[in-house]
């Protein structure tokens, strides 16, 4: 059996103590060309734009972020958004959005 590896941070923020990971939150693919983050500027807006990524960009404790990274089956440019989010928001976001 594999186990986690998540990393879990204890933090204060306004007098209240926070604990939080990160968490990808949306994968997708683009098709290989000559500036993949431009053609990958569409799919991060639409999802920025859908319920789920509005409810992650309310609920993150810091800005989320994206990761590019080559794919090994596909060689196309696989984009991950990322998320830091307490542990409650993890759990909501788990049932309601996977």
């Amino acid at each position: 059996m594999t186990q986690s590896k998540q990393k879990w941070q204890c933090r204060v923020i306004d007098g209240k103590t926070i604990i939080d990971s990160e968490i990808v939150v949306h994968r997708f693919l683009v098709e290989w060309s000559d500036d993949a983050i431009v053609t990958a500027a569409a799919p991060l807006y639409e999802w920025e734009q859908s319920e789920v990524g509005k409810w992650v960009m309310e609920h993150a404790v810091e800005k989320p972020r994206w990761e590019r990274a080559m794919h090994i089956n596909t060689y196309n440019q696989e984009f991950a958004i990322i998320a830091r989010l307490t542990e409650p928001d993890q759990i909501f976001f788990r049932l309601k959005f996977t």
